[in-house]
């Protein structure tokens, strides 16, 4: 074995100790462990026979669901990379994402057939195209259904060059700022990275790999654990692998919408140790959901509550942690491309401020000169982490360049998170440098204005967008949500902002939407809310690109 830790040599000897233990779970089906390894072989050997060879692209077109994650093993057994795809995505976006990744096979869920139909000469490198029958009409003539596949009778399958540390995963960020680049990992640094908890093993840079002695170290199955977000974002893909390397098992819904009913029926059903959600998007609805309904669900497994991606609010954790105080709050800072840049930890008469992060052991905050920022100075740098970080994007040497990046001899990973670094350490986020807006000569980042907005009582959601202005360059305008129900004056938003931010980062407008229609992992298209705001406020398009557009 080369290159160190695999996620398969982890799942099979996990499933040779533990067979009969609750592998996956979604609704009424359920599937043990030794089922899990049996029909992720059975995938793996399709997927070779088809003619899929060392670390060739499949391409996981899938809702949350147990195949997800018997693909992911099934590539992971095979040498082959596992590739997320947005089930958002349409025509356009799925033939430019399976084109850039080079993907060779496709599984789908049943309800993608007429889009694929239309795209499938689009693509003519995809070899197997896997269909998961989801009730919504018959396998295609040109597809071949799944369980057939997961069914094949094979021995365990190890692809032709044998399993390595150095095979990879691919993870397509959503393209805010661009065309979706594909994130490479090797599979040693994403289980060093997000894997080590309560795995002594797994800690530390100069770990041996030893597979005996830890799966000596799993004394018994691990707790359930649920994804609420969609496995095809990092956030969800990542913390499934971190439930099954620690022999837990992994559970999905069967609801393809945010369903709070469902999420909390699911934890007390199926005793949930460990909870991903995607911020405030999620914890809100959670928390008018316990406050409507008094007593209705045992919470008691529940221990661990951990977000990512978007804004988690101190209001929000504190009314949680009402409910349950019993819980751990983990709001962590990471994104697709670095995991490790800061985490925020809250616990009954704890809560944590909104937006404040420790720094990880390996990050720091870099200003424009290379500089570490200076604690206090009110100085803005970008966020950088060293250590585990990715390979680069695939087949995007000019931006990997530009992210992953070399300080002082070591290796970094900066996506473009601008922060500034309190005087006790601790870090303000104020979001992307992609979305930043330029008002009147002073540089204003989004995120902090959406923070303070959604302290009003009134707003339930908001985006913070800069359309172009004579006087100003950039106008910022808010797009807003409120409560059901809720009512409120524009000034009152804006002198909410002034409260709590210097004036010029108040909104100059103030637009109310129905909803602000973010994505399932929680992010926001800046550019629809820009287009909208100016169509709105008839404004004509800048022939000048702007910095959020």
């Amino acid at each position: 074995m080369t290159g160190g830790w695999n996620f398969a040599e982890i799942w099979e000897r996990i499933a040779d100790k533990f067979p009969d233990a609750q592998a996956q779970v979604q609704g009424d089906r359920r599937f043990t462990w030794a089922e899990f390894d049996r029909r992720a072989d059975g995938v793996a050997r399709t997927l070779l026979d088809s003619g899929a060879r060392h670390q060739d692209k499949v391409a996981l077109y899938l809702y949350n669901g147990p195949e997800y994650m018997e693909t992911a093993f099934a590539c992971y057994k095979a040498s082959l990379v596992p590739v997320n795809t947005n089930y958002r995505y349409i025509d356009d976006e799925l033939t430019y994402l399976w084109d850039n990744a080079d993907a060779v096979a496709v599984v789908f869920h049943g309800e993608f057939a007429p889009t694929i139909e239309r795209i499938r000469d689009r693509v003519p490198d995809v070899r197997l195209w896997l269909w998961v029958d989801d009730g919504t009409g018959p396998c295609p003539d040109w597809a071949t259904p799944y369980e057939d596949a997961a069914a094949t009778e094979t021995e365990r399958v190890v692809g032709e060059q044998g399993r390595s540390g150095d095979d990879i995963l691919m993870i397509y960020t959503g393209g805010t700022t661009g065309m979706p680049k594909g994130v490479m990992w090797r599979q040693d640094d994403l289980i060093h990275a997000t894997c080590t908890t309560g795995m002594p093993l797994l800690s530390g840079e100069q770990s041996e790999v030893g597979y005996d002695a830890l799966i000596e170290q799993i004394a018994a199955p691990g707790a359930p654990g649920l994804p609420a977000c969609p496995l095809m974002h990092g956030t969800g893909w990542f913390t499934a692998n971190i439930f099954l390397v620690q022999a837990g098992s992994m559970v999905s819904l069967v609801d393809r919408r945010f369903n709070v009913e469902e999420i909390l029926d699911t934890i007390e059903r199926e005793k949930v140790g460990a909870i991903t959600i995607v911020g405030d998007s999620f914890a809100k609805p959670i928390v008018r959901a316990l406050d409507d309904n008094p007593g209705r669900w045992d919470l008691s497994s529940l221990v661990l509550v951990t977000s990512s991606g978007v804004m988690w609010s101190e209001p929000v954790k504190h009314a949680m942690l009402a409910h349950h105080p019993g819980m751990l709050l983990i709001d962590v800072f990471s994104s697709s491309e670095a995991i490790g840049l800061g985490q925020s930890i809250s616990a009954a008469g704890a809560e944590a401020d909104t937006a404040k992060f420790s720094l990880g052991p390996s990050a720091r905050v870099i200003n424009d000169d290379g500089n570490d920022v200076v604690p206090g100075s009110g100085e803005k740098g970008r966020v950088a982490v060293r250590g585990f970080t990715p390979m680069g994007y695939y087949k995007d040497p000019e931006k990997s360049a530009a992210t992953f990046i070399t300080i002082d001899g070591a290796r970094y990973s900066m996506p473009g998170d601008w922060a500034t670094v309190d005087e006790d350490g601790t870090i303000s986020l104020l979001g992307r440098g992609s979305v930043c807006i330029n008002t009147g000569g002073e540089k204003v980042f989004p995120e902090e204005v959406e923070e303070a907005l959604k302290l009003h009582a009134a707003v339930n959601d908001a985006v913070v967008v800069g359309v172009p202005d004579d006087k100003f360059g950039q106008a910022i305008t808010a797009v807003v949500e409120l409560h059901p129900g809720a009512s409120v004056k524009e000034h009152e938003l804006i002198d909410e902002v002034k409260r709590h931010l210097a004036p010029y980062k108040a909104p100059k407008r103030v637009r109310l939407v129905d909803t602000i229609g973010r994505a399932p992992n929680g992010k926001v298209d800046y550019k629809r809310h820009l287009a909208e705001s100016l169509d709105e406020l008839g404004i004509a398009p800048s022939p000048i690109p702007v910095a959020n557009a």
